[in-house]
């Protein structure tokens, strides 16, 4: 029913009532003792990392900044390395924190045109950009603020920087086996050499869009035509300067500032009894964000046309997808108290390989049922995450290491036909599943699978490094 557009609002509590009806528990205690705690611990704990990813997102979308980074990258590789350039090109801007759908909205017309261009058919332009925007950069790069990359830090004490040598082969792999498909997809189809082959979606509904993409990324597809882009864009550095704030701050947060450092303060009451170690993580992505926002700001004061509309829209672009999310992470709360579920936990739990191969089985599982990295990851970790760092303690293995295959494993299954923002990429190409969900499929599954399983094998021998 997600992917014929009904809202995951009403289907997730609908789908855990029948869940919990046929499972002989009471129905309203279900929704309201269950249900809706845990997905307002999702809120409480995850908003301001999606409230300040969307307004940071539609603030680069309307400075101009993305159209410049995407625009100058492209002109500079050349039709001759079209698809690299924008692979090339979602991945910064995704790394950056752009927020998928901006990315999307950029990338698509600017592939239409490169691809004709060089002759390149357009079916792979959707593949193209799923490698840049949705693989590497979003499970795999140390440091990346991908919310996937940020949920598995409150279960296992990490930050988005966990086991970077894993993440960086990981990413090595999931480009070079990504490229090497479009390379030879390219090499095998006939070329287009008459121009017939552009073809530009026209008149995409965004309501459509929206029904489709809200649990697949931070951003509400519908608010990317609120707000006034500006007419004159910044020069590439200022473009690209709030992205490398971001980063530099984040890096400085997670591994200077909070790092062996105590808050005593935390472990009161009043504070949730934490540790400063259990929210760093999530303290040094919101405050990297914050700051890389308030820079863009200045940067572009003169330029944003409309700054409170901008800033408006972006705050209700993270609205829908956070409660989208949070409605899943309901649901999953509801599955984990059912006398089923005990055996299905077993099961994971039981998988022959190990823990590192068990979480991966399990985050990939539920990322293909919900058809969201995000989803999937979290239902996950609500329902196991505990046991798995309970087994991390027991067996030494070091958290970090959970921590990366747990989100490079959310990443992989999730990228089904019925995933929201693969259904929403499409519509923007023109494009239908049979043209070219293979081509994504190749480069967004396989090469995710090559590098889950790199990964486990070198950090059952090697640890994490």
């Amino acid at each position: 029913m997600a992917y014929r557009g009904w809202s995951i609002l009403v289907l997730a509590p609908l789908s855990a009532l029948i869940a919990a009806a046929f499972s002989g528990l009471p129905l309203l205690a279900s929704l309201t003792q269950i249900f809706m705690p845990a997905s307002a611990g999702f809120i409480a704990q995850f908003f301001p990392l999606f409230l300040l990813g969307a307004i940071f997102a539609k603030l680069m979308n309307d400075s101009g900044s993305v159209d410049i980074i995407a625009d100058r990258l492209v002109a500079a590789l050349g039709p001759d390395r079209a698809v690299f350039a924008i692979v090339l090109a979602g991945a910064i801007l995704t790394y950056g924190g752009v927020s998928l759908f901006v990315a999307f909205f950029v990338l698509v017309p600017m592939a239409q045109a490169l691809f004709a261009a060089a002759s390149i058919p357009q079916r792979l332009i959707p593949a193209a950009i799923v490698l840049g925007t949705s693989t590497f950069t979003m499970t795999a790069l140390p440091g990346t603020p991908a919310i996937q990359n940020v949920i598995p830090m409150p279960f296992f004490g990490t930050t988005i920087y966990a086991a970077p040598g894993l993440g960086v082969i990981a990413a090595m792999i999931m480009v070079g086996t990504g490229l090497l498909w479009l390379r030879h997809a390219q090499r095998s189809a006939a070329p287009v050499t008459d121009g017939s082959g552009q073809r530009v979606a026209a008149g995409i509904d965004s309501e459509r869009l929206r029904e489709h993409g809200a649990t697949a990324s931070t951003f509400d597809p519908a608010e990317i035509e609120q707000g006034r882009q500006t007419a004159a864009p910044p020069p590439l550095m200022i473009a690209i300067l709030p992205i490398l704030v971001m980063i530099i701050a984040n890096l400085i947060l997670s591994l200077g500032l909070f790092a062996n450092r105590e808050a005593p303060f935390l472990a009161e009451p009043i504070w949730g009894e934490t540790t400063l170690s259990a929210v760093a993580g999530l303290w040094a992505v919101v405050a990297a964000l914050a700051l890389a926002t308030l820079i863009l700001i200045m940067a572009n004061w003169h330029r944003i046309p409309d700054l409170r509309t901008s800033i408006d829209a972006g705050a209700n672009a993270a609205v829908l997808p956070a409660l989208s999310v949070a409605s899943l992470v309901g649901f999953g709360a509801v599955i984990a108290t059912l006398p089923s579920f005990h055996a299905i936990r077993d099961w994971v739990l039981g998988i022959d390989g190990g823990p590192l191969v068990s979480l991966a089985a399990a985050t990939n599982l539920l990322a293909a049922l919900t058809g969201s990295a995000s989803g999937g990851l979290t239902i996950a970790l609500e329902a196991l995450g505990p046991t798995y760092a309970a087994i991390a303690v027991d067996h030494g293995i070091d958290p970090a290491i959970m921590h990366r295959v747990a989100v490079i494993g959310a990443g992989t299954l999730d990228i089904l036909p019925h995933n929201g923002a693969i259904v929403s990429l499409l519509a923007l190409c023109g494009l239908t599943h049979r043209e070219s969900y293979f081509d994504i499929a190749m480069t967004g599954i396989v090469g995710s699978v090559v590098a889950l399983t790199v990964v486990i094998l070198l950090g059952e021998c090697l640890g994490s490094f």
